[in-house]
């Protein structure tokens, strides 16, 4: 069975052949990414503006206001141990809006469909605006963000006739080794969440935190909901769907309304910032875990919901996330996933609400803020004019009172980076281990229900997909990828099921 399947090449849309559509290109094949990759930016370019005016994707959600509360502590130890910011200070609060959302169906989709879920924050902080944009699973279908239009596109309805298929889903998850460990979450009883206010959160990505001195640490956040975690059968959800496609919005909202604020605890992983080559997986790969029972999670602090949005479209549609929107003593990581989508996400927010986007309401900081841009669509105010700086001087440096530079709150991290750059695959990719440690931890009910959904699932698909995905389950583990096989009806060689 060829892993390459015949077909027309593919280019660019200048024309250029197309070598690796696999990989961007990066400095080491651990990253970071360079800025140089036209293949790479002119595929996410144009993919950002595939819709206009509903997201690509999370197009349904819902959102609240709330606060952040921090203990001042990541678990024993005081967080100034890992990180100066200021977001995780002892004895304050800082505004939040929580945004939830579906990933791949539209906005006005039943919220009782199998798909991750969207968990993303902004903190509006005294130094800024912090975004934490993740889902609720912990990991993620792909480890590069070349990959993601590609992924999309096969999760989204066929470009012919508008119908979504398992087909189309599966065709592309066959071609894709890694993401058998989110396949094994997604199709499981966790794949459907019965509410937003019983669901987890998670960052996914890696990133840095960086200390007074500048010292960095690699790091995972994570949310856990006070009320505990539930979730949905198929059947279950089957159900709901045919008396209330928005449960979960209006679960959401009414809670909200009665009084009854939902809460999560926020927690975080740490590990050294280094390759860390004694473990079999890559720390910056989106599709692993960080194993708890190796990085703790650290608890340090917790977020409640306390105040619905005034007016849907004002707040929960336009309001406009960004992976790269963060605060002094958060940095980024090399984890390929996180680049790419620090340039996509703020692409798509200046194309889809405009390039002053920053300036609405939900969007716009609540410190004081003052820059030198100008003009673009739909400008209705000068940024910081308030501040007192020459109105006249609209550039830096200058003799004349405008605008100036201000004190670092300590010094940057110094990162050392070298390497080959060229598209590279991360070298340690164990596509199939935590899949099947994944499967091992399930509950029998778990399993039962993830294998039969898969079953489900792939008899809607052709023969060489089912048998693809039976071998990449066989290879995470035998009984896993034996009984998707049975429901199939699959007998699988065994030259096949070792491979």
């Amino acid at each position: 069975m060829s892993d390459k399947p015949q077909g027309v090449g593919l280019t660019t849309r200048q024309g250029h052949p197309v070598f690796d559509n696999q990989n961007t290109r990066s400095v080491g094949s651990r990253g970071p990414l360079v800025l140089e990759d036209y293949q790479f930016l002119e595929k996410m370019s144009h993919f950002d503006r595939e819709r206009i005016p509903e997201r690509v994707v999370h197009a349904r959600g819902a959102a609240a206001h709330g606060i952040f509360v921090p203990t001042g502590k990541a678990g024993d130890d005081p967080i100034t141990k890992y990180t100066r910011a200021k977001v995780f200070t002892p004895g304050t609060q800082t505004p939040i809006f929580l945004r939830f959302s579906t990933v791949i169906h539209g906005g006005h989709s039943p919220e009782t469909l199998r798909d991750p879920r969207g968990f993303a924050i902004k903190f509006y902080t005294e130094t800024g605006n912090w975004d934490l944009v993740g889902n609720n699973l912990k990991v993620f279908f792909i480890r590069d963000a070349m990959k993601f239009p590609d992924m999309v596109h096969a999760f989204k309805p066929d470009p012919v006739h508008n119908r979504q298929q398992m087909n189309r889903f599966f065709d592309f998850v066959s071609c894709t080794p890694e993401a058998t460990h989110m396949i094994t979450h997604l199709f499981s009883p966790w794949g459907i969440p019965a509410t937003y206010r019983e669901m987890q959160g998670s960052g996914v990505n890696t990133y840095k935190l960086v200390d007074a001195e500048g010292k960095t640490v690699l790091c995972k956040f994570h949310f856990q909901p006070r009320m505990g975690v539930r979730n949905l059968t198929a059947e279950q959800a089957s159900e709901i769907q045919a008396k209330d496609f928005n449960h979960a919005t209006g679960d959401l909202y009414d809670a909200i309304a009665r009084g009854e604020f939902p809460e999560w605890d926020f927690f975080i992983q740490v590990m050294s910032d280094d390759e860390h080559p004694e473990l079999d997986w890559d720390p910056l790969d989106v599709t692993k875990l960080w194993p708890e029972e190796q990085f703790p999670f650290l608890h340090v602090g917790h977020i409640q919901l306390n105040r619905n949005p005034v007016d849907y479209h004002n707040e929960v549609e336009q309001v406009a996330f960004g992976t790269g929107v963060l605060v002094d003593g958060i940095d980024f990581s090399d984890d390929k996933m996180l680049q790419g989508r620090t340039f996509a996400y703020s692409d798509t927010q200046r194309y889809r609400v405009g390039p002053n986007y920053l300036q609405l309401p939900i969007n716009a900081p609540k410190c004081p803020f003052a820059t030198n841009q100008r003009g673009g669509q739909m400008s209705y105010h000068v940024d910081g004019a308030e501040q007192g700086a020459n109105k006249h001087v609209n550039y830096e440096p200058s003799n004349f009172h405008g605008l100036v530079e201000q004190p670092r709150l300590g010094p940057p991290p110094r990162i050392q980076v070298s390497g080959e750059v060229g598209r590279q695959k991360i070298e340690r990719t164990n596509d199939f281990k935590q899949a099947g440690e994944r499967w091992r931890q399930f509950s029998d009910f778990e399993r039962d229900d993830l294998v039969k959904n898969l079953v489900g699932a792939l008899s809607e698909c052709a023969p060489v997909i089912r048998e693809k995905m039976v071998c990449y389950f066989m290879q995470a583990d035998r009984e896993y990828g034996r009984r998707v096989a049975e429901g199939l009806g699959i007998s699988m060689p065994e030259r096949q099921a070792a491979e």
